[in-house]
């Protein structure tokens, strides 16, 4: 690490330091950022609210190649808790305390811009801690995945007042899939994420007790039984694969409890004889899909309405003709002309009929 930092020197020698990014190569892919005064300042106030945590670490986890991240969230007497756990790349033991310094990151080279706007100058993390109790990596494995812990008192940063209202969502015309109702607290905050990344990685959010299910559920359908026969210790396993180790109800709480999960003995035992559901990811539940039964058939409603509504495509032609004639006489009252025939969409139960029209010059 020594020969690298000596070529950032002497590159800034020189070239001039403004025209370096980085001021330190930290090692294991990380490095800290040449970032102005005024920046580092402002990285604090990017934390305005509960629900600005939750869509960083979010991102983080996005950024860190995960495709399972899962949120356990509680509160008590005004403590919120937020504890994140994905299979993305890990962090480096000696690297678990100083990703919260700011400016250090390991994107150097892969800064990503989404909805909410550039994500990798190594401020996130060092914004989290400025603004909470307590920001920590619990355990970590590197191309293993990782479990964060923020701790946050909402006295000092608040959260929506509303925290068990789900959002609306719905699909637009071109099929795109977005929130559209609801107050923006943190179910919102997962959804919108969810709805970002639909292709990209799934979300699960729940209380601990329902996270600690699904990981349960998820290891044991992925995790070849005859792997652990000859596995030394759980810390050997993907941080979210860990919980298909115990053996029994101690050694279940033992590790959720290494992962930053406290449980109850009563809610291990029901973990393990299968009492508790596993979560849907929030995808599927804003899509209402199903997701496959795990280690037990799909059951089968048969009072459920399944008929569609379906129209021939003579008869949508000839209806989008009706509609083209009846427009004319709103289109020469206000100046309009259609730029193509109306569009007739038939979903299962809802008939949508798009006009797009050009105006005229007057």
């Amino acid at each position: 690490m020594s020969d690298g930092n000596d070529l950032i020197s002497f590159i800034a020698s020189m070239s001039g330091e403004g025209n370096l990014r980085v001021e330190e190569n930290l090692g294991d892919g990380f490095v800290r950022l040449r970032v102005s005064e005024a920046e580092r300042r402002q990285a604090k106030h990017d934390i305005q609210h509960v629900e600005d945590i939750v869509v960083e670490m979010l991102r983080n986890a996005r950024d860190a190649g995960a495709r399972n991240i899962y949120l356990a969230t509680s509160k008590e007497e005004g403590v919120r808790t937020l504890l994140f756990l994905d299979d993305g790349s890990g962090v480096p033991e000696d690297m678990r305390d100083r990703i919260f310094d700011a400016r250090v990151t390991s994107k150097l080279e892969s800064m990503r811009m989404d909805k909410w706007g550039v994500h990798g100058r190594g401020m996130a993390l060092f914004s989290i801690r400025q603004n909470t109790q307590t920001a920590e990596v619990v355990t970590s494995a590197q191309g293993g995945g990782s479990s964060f812990r923020v701790v946050v008192d909402t006295a000092s940063l608040g959260e929506r007042a509303d925290q068990s209202t789900w959002p609306t969502a719905s699909k637009d015309d071109d099929g795109i899939l977005s929130c559209v109702k609801g107050p923006h607290n943190i179910n919102r905050a997962v959804c919108e994420f969810a709805c970002e990344e639909l292709h990209g990685c799934d979300v699960y959010l729940g209380t601990p007790t329902e996270i600690a299910a699904t990981l349960y559920a998820h290891a044991a359908s992925r995790v070849d039984t005859t792997r652990l026969l000859f596995l030394d210790s759980e810390q050997s396993l993907p941080v979210v694969d860990r919980l298909t180790c115990a053996a029994d109800a101690g050694d279940f709480i033992r590790i959720a409890s290494d992962m930053g999960i406290e449980i109850s003995e009563r809610t291990a035992h029901r973990i393990l004889g299968g009492s508790i559901a596993p979560l849907k990811s929030i995808a599927s539940r804003l899509l209402r899909e199903k997701e496959p039964a795990i280690g037990e058939p799909a059951q089968i409603d048969l009072t459920r309405d399944r008929r569609g509504l379906k129209i021939s495509k003579e008869d949508i032609a000839s209806f989008s003709r009706t509609m083209e004639r009846d427009f004319t006489d709103l289109a020469s009252r206000y100046f309009l002309t259609l730029s193509r025939e109306p569009k007739v969409r038939v979903t299962k139960d809802r008939i949508t009929v798009t006009f797009d029209i050009d105006k005229e010059d007057t």
